[in-house]
Order: structure tokens, then sequence, then C-alpha cells
């Protein structure tokens, strides 16, 4: 597809009324190149493998406007925080409208850094090259993983000047996502008194994404524990991958479940369980371990603005569910990620004992679970060799390795080794984002070289693979790359 009128775009929100939104055009950025453009998830929406030129890339650079296309600023609210924040909604975004991709699965076209809106509130509505790229390595790291994402079809740069801690220069994100519906979208209504909009809201959340709630005898409250799983869903995953998202929002949790907004992100080098990624948090109110609690957090709130919708017991009764799903994942993800398929009463004790050292001994997690994953072909010594306390690491991995010879496939043989080690290769990546390597490609690429950008992006796209032409990207980060700063304006 190479012509902006070869594009099947739809555009059910501007169905909805007013209140949702308001129709805005984008500000036209200065001479705007791609930096990236996502081939491979392009070719799921029918898109050229190519980058888009032409009236196709004015349209996606938020150049040109086609008017049977409005591009809206969605209103929403939210709690930053903990703080009930009334006056938010797409602040330097706009909604382009929808595409389906190769399954018939309708995805938000999403423009990030396009100019004012109403929403705009003291900001200028522009992204920076830095952001814009942390969020594309991000979103593409994340989908790598397969935990929930959104993603983007690609990122450009420009020659306009934006003012942050100092001046860099304006950026776009094309973001895709199953939906931009917030837990802030239903407070907004809520809280504005607005009790047919936010009917109305959950009406199309059910109608969009859980028809099958629709013949539920509580469709309300079927749909918020759709919401309530998901969640729980995503946090377990995150916990168990090492991700620590920053900034948790309300404004900023998708009701889908998916790893939305991304800012102060960072995955875990050193283990390290009280980890605050966001400089702005002073009070770690989202630090790494904090991250299932707050979410418990944000799904109440979500739950008193559907009040209105759903009994409070019923409410009460979903969110009492999150705690039972969180666990249950976690824990089949790390028995996945230990090579554990049975359970065993000494279990949490392993799981409990291995954290803990990790912890005391700041060893890198990724590091160890995909030195684990190589025991097959590796000496335990590798294993060993990244603790300080190497006595104490021996004693763990002895007792983790008579565990493993507990376990016995389908006709009752022992599991082997090398059986083992192949299924956890296929759950502990060799590569993740970390926070030296982003900055390095941002650094890059404000000096006009995007290649680095490119090659991690392609290489997080398939994170559990061996890569041996970048094997340098699998490396511990450097003094400097440990503990790096970043803020929500990045």
């Amino acid at each position: 597809m190479s012509s902006l009128s070869s594009l099947a775009l739809t555009h059910r929100f501007y169905q909805l009324p007013k209140a949702f939104y308001t129709p805005v055009e984008a500000t036209p950025l200065d001479n705007t190149r791609w930096v990236s453009w996502n081939a491979p998830l392009a070719v799921q929406f029918s898109l050229d493998e190519s980058l888009p030129s032409g009236d196709l890339k004015a349209f996606l650079a938020g150049e040109q406007r086609v008017e049977d296309w409005p591009s809206l600023a969605m209103k929403y609210a939210g709690h930053q925080f903990g703080v009930y924040n009334p006056d938010l909604g797409d602040g330097r975004g706009l909604l382009l409208g929808e595409l389906k991709d190769a399954k018939g699965e309708v995805y938000d076209l999403h423009l990030k850094g396009a100019g004012l809106t109403p929403y705009s509130r003291m900001g200028d509505g522009r992204a920076v090259l830095r952001s814009t790229i942390r969020e594309y390595l991000g979103s593409e790291a994340m989908a790598g993983l397969g935990i929930p994402t959104t993603r983007a079809l690609g990122m450009l740069a420009s020659d306009t000047p934006v003012y942050r801690e100092k001046q860099e220069r304006g950026a776009l994100l094309l973001r895709v996502a199953r939906s931009h519906l917030r837990f802030g979208h239903f407070e907004h209504f809520f809280y504005t008194n607005q009790l047919s909009e936010l009917r109305l809201l959950a009406d199309k959340a059910i109608e969009w994404y859980w028809p099958e709630c629709q013949t539920a005898t509580k469709p309300y409250l079927a749909m918020f524990e759709q919401i309530v799983e998901r969640t729980a869903h995503m946090i377990a995953m995150w916990q168990a991958v090492g991700f620590a998202h920053g900034v948790m929002n309300t404004d900023n949790m998708s009701i889908l479940g998916e790893t939305f907004d991304y800012g102060p992100f960072c995955f875990l080098d050193d283990y390290d369980p009280q980890l605050i990624c966001n400089h702005s948090d002073y009070q770690g109110r989202y630090a790494f371990d904090q991250q299932p609690r707050i979410a418990l957090w944000n799904l109440s709130a979500l739950a008193h603005a559907l009040s209105p919708l759903v009994d409070k017991a019923d409410l009460e009764q979903g969110l009492g569910q999150f705690e039972s799903v969180l666990n249950r994942e976690f824990s089949a993800i790390m028995r996945k990620k230990l090579g554990l398929k049975t359970k065993l009463e000494q279990d949490p004790q392993l799981f409990s004992a291995m954290f803990e050292l990790l912890a005391q001994q700041s060893v890198d997690y990724c590091r160890f679970m995909r030195a684990l994953s190589m025991l097959d072909s590796e000496p335990e010594q590798n294993v060993i060799d990244l603790f300080v306390d190497r006595g104490a690491a021996s004693d763990w991995l002895s007792l983790y390795l008579a565990r493993c010879e507990c376990e016995v496939d389908e006709s009752g043989s022992p599991v082997s080794a090398h059986d083992r080690c192949a299924a956890m290769r296929q759950v502990n990546p060799k590569y993740i984002l970390r926070n030296y390597l982003a900055q390095m490609a941002i650094d890059n690429a404000e000096q006009g070289d995007y290649q680095l950008v490119n090659e991690l992006a392609l290489v997080l796209q398939s994170p559990y693979d061996e890569h041996p032409n970048f094997e340098h990207f699998a490396a511990l980060p450097p003094d400097w790359g440990k503990r790096l700063e970043i803020s929500c304006s990045s």
C-alpha cells in the first residue's frame, strides 16, 4: 500500500457524542523524516514494508487532513500519584481512526506528538525524539516478550525545536492499540455526573471488546471482571520479567490490560524489588514491588467510577479476584521460567530463597534466569559466578537442581536437562531493553544516526533467539548505564 486512497480507516469513536472528544487538527512539524518503520507490524495491517511516502506519509505525519477522517483528542480524567485530576485528556496525541489487521481485529491508530489540544494544559503538545524512541523500543520489547502492550507502526523525527530541560527536536509516534480506553475515561464521566455517558461508554466497551458480556446476567459486572482479570495477568507478567512501569496513574491503565503510555519505565538490571525508576516518584509509590498493590488500588478507583452501574457488593467480589488471579499467573510464569511443571510443598521456599539471594547479592535478573536455562550446555559455575557469595549461590543451585530431578514427563520418565532448558530458553529472554542501550540509541539518533534504533528493534522483536551478530546487546550494563535517571518528560 503506497497511497492514502488505499488506506481503509474507520472511525467508530467519532460516532460517540461530543462529550467524549474534541476534533483537533494536527499541527505539522518541520521537515519530518522516518526514523523507523515497523515493517513486520505494517504487514499485519496490509501496509507495505517499505517506508510510506507521498500523501500517505503526509497523512500519517499529521501534515495532510482528510475530510472524512477527523482526528480526535479524547477526554478523560484520572488519579495521578493518588490524587484525582479532572483536567486530563489527549494533550499531545490524536486518534486518527481505526485499522483492521489480517485477523479482522480493529486497532486504534494514534499519532503522538501532534501538537496542542484543549487538554494540553501547560504543555506544548509535542513529543521529543528520546521519549519517542523509548516508547517505540519499549513497546516492541514487551511485544517480543509476549506481554500485552500497545505497539508502534513507526516514528518520525523533525527539525521543530521542543523545549524540555534543554532544547530538543520534536518527533512523532504512530501508536496502534486495540483500545485507547483508560480507567480514567470512566472516572471522568463519573466525577462529572454524566451518568448516561458513563453507561454509554460501558455499553460500547462491551460491544467492541467483550460482546459475550452482553448476554451475562450482569453485563457491567462481567465487563469489570474482565478488566480485573486482564490487569492481574498483565501485572503478573511485569513482575515475572522484571518490568517497572514507573507511572501507574489511572489514566495510564488500559481497560484491556495492555501495557500503556511508556514514560519512565525500565527493565531490572540488578534485581532490586524496591527499584524506583521514575525520579519524580519521590515517595516510591510506583516502585517495582508496589506495582501489584497499585494495580489493585487503580482497579478500586475504577470500581468506584462504575458504582452507578454495578452493586457495591458485586464490585467488591470482582476486586477480590485480583489477588488470586495475580498469584496464580505469577506462579505459573515463574514455574515455566524455572523449568518446573509440577507443584511440590517445598517450592515456595525455593522461590523465596532465590529472590532473596538475588536481591542481597544485586545479581542481574535477566542474566541469572538465562544462565539457568543454559545449564544443559554450560557449566554450573557460570551461574555461581554471578554472585559475590558463591557459597550461598552454590547451595541454592544444588537445591534447585535436586528439585529439577523430581520432574517427569507425560510417560513418567525423568525430564532431561536438555528438554528442561530448551523450554526455559523460550521464556527467559537473552535480550531485554536495558536503559543504557536505549540511551545509546537516543544519543546516536539525536545525531541523525538511526541504525542502532532499528537494530535494537529487530533483536527485541525476538528476544529469546541467539542473534549471534548482536551478542553485544546482551552485555551487562556499564557503570554509567546503571541507575540512569528517567523522568516523565522523557
